[in-house]
């Protein structure tokens, strides 16, 4: 039972910790990195089968890919009171993901992302 409460505990203050990093770190418009975003949230270190449920909760329209509409709102998953990215922000971090050029990011190209 500790043992459970203790990781209960531990989930809820890296959960806060991302939050605050998340509302703080990338307050300023035009100030996003995905390279930066992925390690502070820790999803560089994550296994392949923890970055596709990322992707598959920033895939909004369950479509099997992420837009470019739903890459504006990437830091609001992570917390509620992240802001939008710019249009500036959402064409570069496409552009950095969309290695086939179809104007969307798949699971694969998001993983290969996660790990540069």
């Amino acid at each position: 039972m500790l043992i459970f409460v203790g990781f209960v505990c531990l989930c809820v203050i890296v959960c806060v910790c991302v939050c605050v990093c998340v509302c703080v770190c990338y307050a300023v418009a035009d100030s996003f990195d995905h390279r930066k975003f992925f390690e502070m949230i820790g999803l560089k270190a994550k296994s392949s089968d923890d970055v596709k449920k990322v992707f598959t909760v920033l895939d909004a329209d369950n479509s099997g890919y992420i837009e470019e509409e739903e890459l504006k709102f990437v830091l609001k998953g992570f917390a509620k009171d992240g802001r939008d990215l710019t249009d500036k922000e959402t064409k570069g971090f496409l552009k950095a993901a969309d290695k086939d050029g179809d104007g969307k990011i798949g699971v694969d190209e998001f993983a290969a992302l996660v790990k540069e």
